[in-house]
């Protein structure tokens, strides 16, 4: 492996931008007057989420936030509410933090120092080498989910590569290939490349500018690279959301707290079992007129899976008062500009289509 390391490397960039310059994306709306700031903004959605997916929240939120000064003075609850659906909601909340340290400690403009740049909240390594490198050419090697797939099937790197000796060499060999010329297109190419050709399943061999030195493809490794993470059980969670509707149907909602589970975002008044969800629903004085159970909703988080369970019920006139910045009724018909958790999502599209009320 070592001699063809060394042997190959110095063409992979040279191979990676020929075929960048007749078939790579160069229209993604990011790419237009790429600034620190446009490039930022769509590193950060685009981490563990499809472009396809991205280009219509990213063009809302440049809409919204054109500049990192409008990003910094709005209302968290806004910035949420644009990033509704995208999931990994901890993303939004650090681009804003980082958004009100670069006003606070930068004079509103983005770093220049990689190190800098790596200390601003929910900017790490590869995300900060690829802001600088897409809009400043500043050479710096990126190390992304879909480089690390290129680089490991093509230098035919075995063991997972979170395992910190695997991913080691992994910065190693993306330096190694990173070149001092044109370092924009080939952070923008190296990406391209993994995401459209080296695909995780069934990749486009044939047309890789890499394929006559791919270890991978040579050795028929395609399906077995990169090496999968070792499998552990995962953790099971059940909860009770509590589904209060009032007369008007409007939907009462709780702020979570500001970190963990769905930090910041509103959903439903959750209990870890059905005993505190009815002290609950008594303490609250809701005068539940009607309630029952409706199927189960499925969520899977990075490390564990929950099941929640949905408890609705139809509430009195004048039942509940919502307060302030904790607690709100939710109107599905006139939505308040604020972000919802994914299963407040679903389930209130399900209750507004009828289709939630049908089962159970």
């Amino acid at each position: 492996m070592t001699a063809l390391t060394s042997a190959t490397a110095p063409g992979v960039p040279d191979r990676v931008l020929t075929w960048f310059d007749h078939s790579g994306r160069k229209h993604l709306p990011w790419q237009q007057d790429r600034t620190p700031y446009r490039v930022w903004v769509s590193e950060v959605m685009l981490q563990q989420t499809q472009v396809a997916t991205v280009i219509p929240y990213y063009e809302r939120f440049m809409a919204r936030f054109p500049d990192v000064q409008a990003l910094a003075a709005a209302p968290v609850d806004e910035v949420l509410h644009l990033w509704t659906g995208l999931g990994y909601y901890a993303r939004g909340r650090n681009l804003q933090r980082a958004a009100q340290v670069i006003v606070a400690e930068h004079a509103g403009v983005f770093p220049e120092a990689l190190e800098t740049v790596q200390s601003l909240p929910g900017i790490g390594r590869s995300t900060a080498g690829a802001i600088l490198a897409l809009s400043r050419s500043q050479r710096h090697p990126i190390l992304d989910g879909n480089v690390k797939r290129v680089l490991t099937r093509h230098f035919g790197i075995d063991g997972f590569p979170g395992e910190t000796k695997v991913e080691r060499e992994l910065w190693r060999l993306a330096d190694l290939c990173t070149p001092a010329q044109r370092v924009a297109d080939y952070t923008q190419a190296i990406m391209d490349l993994g995401a459209t050709l080296c695909v995780r399943s069934r990749p486009l061999c044939d047309v890789c500018p890499l394929r006559q030195t791919c270890i991978a493809r040579i050795e028929h490794r395609q399906s077995s690279l990169p090496t999968a993470k070792p499998k552990k059980a995962r953790p099971q969670r059940v909860a009770i959301a509590v589904i209060a509707v009032n007369e008007t149907g409007a939907i009462l909602l709780e702020r979570r707290p500001p970190t963990g589970l769905w930090g910041g975002l509103w959903t439903f008044p959750q209990f870890e079992d059905a005993e505190s969800a009815a002290t609950w629903i008594d303490r609250a004085g809701r005068q539940t007129v009607q309630g029952r159970q409706l199927p189960e909703y499925h969520h899977a988080f990075s490390h564990y899976d929950l099941t929640l369970q949905p408890l609705l019920i139809r509430v009195a006139a004048g039942a509940g008062v919502a307060e302030e910045g904790i607690r709100l009724w939710y109107d599905p018909q006139q939505p308040a500009r604020v972000g919802l958790a994914k299963p407040a999502v679903d389930l209130i599209a399900g209750l507004s289509t009828g289709k939630t009320d049908d089962q159970g």
